[in-house]
């Protein structure tokens, strides 16, 4: 197997754009990442394209990417469509990186676009039931809720209302505050635990000019925001969005090549799925098993990362992420974000870009936009949020949901070159 080098990424804003079209999105990101990798389009030997919902919202179900990316001269190469819901976009760049470090090709382009935001809201909230079995949809929550309802918990009478799920919000906020939930009843963890990890998500976007929102909000008004469904509110959940992140790769021989490149190594790109493991077997969840594969290809463990980004599309995601990527023991995952651990300065920053919860969760595009933000950091090109001295990355992105976990999973540790 090669070694594999990301040498080009590009993002537009994780926004709401209702007069842009996923063409015109996937435009500006694949040309950004061209003009930050030093090449052309026509260097591009074959490209990987992630979207999930361009069917459900277009009505374009099939050959995606060689629609969006012919207008930029990106033709007659080897283009494959990837969907792994909300782990398309680290799906796209493992793909990439399997064909550049098989020795197929030399030069890939891995690229993800989402247009999620729509102004028929209870559409939008239903695009999102198509990340479970949708023919068991109804046997699948009422599984759910029996473990979380059985839960000694004392919940808000007016915030356990599985009504709104799919049609007010997006079910798979119910499927997180219940794992909030029960990581409360069995581990102690608490909303403000929560609100802290939502709060340092709005402060580390706030230094991002690519983030959907861009202001502070301290844990007091996290806590006092509306009521999704407990114990979530608004802040500390992602927004619906729209945008698109690319990132090129390539061999050693073809970096060798450019002059001005300024290339990220992938120590490791590891993809997964879920299992039907009990939900209080936390050691075999799919982030532990994956991310343990990962370290080990790597060579490293967690306590060598120095940055790193994962999938909160709530603020629990992030609590959860952090135990089961091994930054802290299993059950402390809030303790450690209330310590400071987890923000700009402490011990391992998560989520430095904001994260989902606030910089946004176009979900084709979540991955790249995490990998955006980690090549941004490890170059220490990232301005006001730029982690010092970082040399190794992990991103962490999941989507899916089924039985307990995640249906899908992307694991990728990134490496600072030494003159990179």
């Amino acid at each position: 197997m090669r070694d594999v080098f990301i040498v080009g990424v590009g993002m537009t804003r994780f926004a709401k754009h209702l007069d842009r079209t996923e063409k015109d999105l996937v435009a500006e990101a694949v040309r950004k990442s061209l003009q930050d990798s030093g090449i052309n389009a026509q260097a591009v030997q074959s490209a990987v394209f992630s979207n999930s919902m361009w069917g459900y919202f277009g009505m374009q179900h099939c050959i995606k990417g060689q629609i969006a990316l012919r207008p930029l001269g990106i033709m007659g190469i080897s283009i494959t469509n990837v969907e792994n819901a909300c782990a398309s976009g680290a799906t796209a760049l493992h793909q990439a990186w399997l064909q550049v470090t098989s020795g197929l090709y030399d030069c890939v382009l891995a690229v993800g676009v989402e247009k999620l935001y729509n102004e028929d809201k209870a559409k939008t909230f239903l695009a999102y039931n198509a990340g479970v079995e949708v023919a068991e949809i109804n046997s699948h929550f009422a599984a759910l809720r029996k473990v979380f309802d059985a839960l000694p918990l004392e919940i808000p009478e007016d915030l356990n209302n599985a009504e709104g799920a799919g049609k007010s919000r997006s079910a798979f906020m119910d499927v997180y505050a219940g794992g909030a939930r029960w990581h409360m009843a069995t581990h102690g963890t608490t909303q403000h635990q929560l609100a802290v990890i939502a709060s340092k998500n709005h402060y580390h976007s706030s230094m991002n000019p690519y983030a959907q929102f861009q202001k502070e909000m301290s844990v007091e008004e996290i806590l006092a925001a509306r009521p999704v469904t407990y114990p979530l509110t608004v802040p500390m959940c992602a927004p619906v969005g729209d945008g698109a992140a690319a990132a090129i790769v390539c061999s050693k021989e073809f970096l060798a090549k450019l002059t001005a490149a300024r290339p990220v190594k992938i120590r490791a790109s590891v993809l997964g799925s879920g299992t039907d493991r009990p939900i209080e077997r936390e050691d075999l969840n799919i982030t532990a098993r994956l991310s343990r594969q990962a370290y080990e290809i790597a060579g490293v463990g967690p306590e060598d990362i120095h940055v790193a980004e994962v999938h909160d599309a709530t603020a629990f995601g992030e609590l959860h992420q952090s135990e089961s990527l091994g930054f802290c023991p299993l059950g402390q995952g809030g303790p450690f974000a209330e310590s400071g651990a987890t923000r700009l300065g402490g011990k391992i920053p998560i989520n430095v870009s904001g994260g989902l919860e606030s910089r946004g969760h176009p979900v084709g595009a979540s991955g790249l936009g995490q990998i955006f933000e980690l090549v941004t950091q490890l170059r220490h090109e990232a301005g006001p949020r730029q982690v010092e001295g970082c040399r190794l990355a992990l991103a962490e992105n999941g989507g899916g949901n089924l039985g307990f976990e995640e249906a899908a999973m992307g694991i990728h540790i990134l490496e600072r070159v030494k003159n990179g």
